[in-house]
């Protein structure tokens, strides 16, 4: 089992040296990862995700660099897959990155994207994505939206093939496509415990069904966290983060894991038994401060006893 951490994104003014601080401590709690969320356009003052990681990189040695999910179908391909070279370069080969296309709430016309091909759009810009990252120097792909002819494309990323490539998703199709085209699959942390045991069970059907290892392909859920002993104020506190982040966006409530210790580990253990092998925990508090304090009650009170029950199938770098 393996737990991850959440880096502050909020910018209203950014804070260098708590994140800095706040990085810092997360190495040395034993946290497997750092992650970001994209948000190009939105209400939140969130820091751009791969802009923050090289920040991140320069802060840590240690930390594996995460962002979920980036919304490739907003970004043009070669640009996307230069930035994450860049990222994979300084962090000397730590990070990972999560796509997916989007979905129709997003504001397509705002970059030019076309709502009814979006999809293929994506795809065939991830596969672009993988050509640049390849060992070819230069490089050909004719598509239907892109055509590209023996481009000279340096540097390439440390990680080879290329960094691991994390799907995030929901419908049946969509998690058919995580299979097909990625290493990872990571629930999001606006879905339910439920709805991520059902998407669970359609990516290990999809794992079978293509032929793929399922020891290969890790399955991880992003998680929003509020710990405070006051039960009521953790509720209120994780639902103002929550609708800091999304708005009133319908659902929103249901999905965080709140309360005292006691109750973090039963939300937390439904997460594990649901299918997750790794764990992103996403406290969302006002400022870095909190997420600080969040993350140091989380590694001492909840972790270890997340990690005793998850020994008996999996080990964990926080198992005693």
């Amino acid at each position: 089992m393996r737990f991850s951490i959440s880096i502050p994104q909020l910018a209203d003014p950014f804070d260098a040296a708590g994140v800095r601080a706040y990085l810092a401590r997360a190495e040395e709690l034993g946290f497997e990862g750092g992650w970001t969320v994209d948000q190009v356009v939105g209400e939140a003052p969130l820091l751009a995700p791969l802009e923050l990681l090289a920040f991140a990189a320069a802060c840590t040695q240690r930390l594996r660099l995460g962002v979920a999910v980036l919304v490739a179908s907003l970004h043009d391909p070669l640009q996307l897959a230069a930035a994450v070279t860049a990222v994979d370069q300084i962090s000397n080969g730590r990070l990972d990155v999560g796509v997916a296309p989007g979905g129709g709430h997003h504001q397509f016309s705002a970059f030019g994207v076309d709502k009814a091909t979006f999809v293929r759009s994506f795809t065939e810009g991830l596969q672009l994505m993988k050509a640049a990252w390849s060992d070819e120097p230069r490089v050909t792909f004719h598509g239907r939206f892109r055509q590209v002819d023996d481009l000279p494309i340096q540097p390439k990323p440390v990680q080879r093939p290329h960094p691991p490539i994390w799907f995030g998703g929901q419908a049946p199709k969509a998690l058919a496509r995580a299979v097909r085209h990625g290493d990872a699959f990571l629930g999001a942390g606006s879905s339910t415990t439920a709805a991520f045991a059902e998407a669970v069970k359609t990516v290990r059907r999809e794992l079978a069904d293509q032929g793929k290892d399922p020891a290969r392909y890790t399955i991880g859920k992003r998680v929003y966290v509020m710990i405070d002993d006051d039960v009521r104020r953790a509720r209120e506190r994780v639902l103002a983060g929550l609708h800091r982040i999304y708005g009133q966006m319908r659902g929103i409530d249901e999905v965080p894991v709140s309360g005292g210790p006691d109750d973090m580990v039963r939300g937390l253990r439904e997460v594990i038994d649901a299918g997750a092998e790794m764990i992103l925990l996403n406290p969302v508090g006002d400022d870095v401060s909190q997420d600080r304090e969040q993350m140091e009650r989380l590694a001492a009170e909840v972790i270890p006893k997340l990690a005793s029950y998850a020994e008996q199938t999996q080990s964990s770098p926080f198992s005693s």
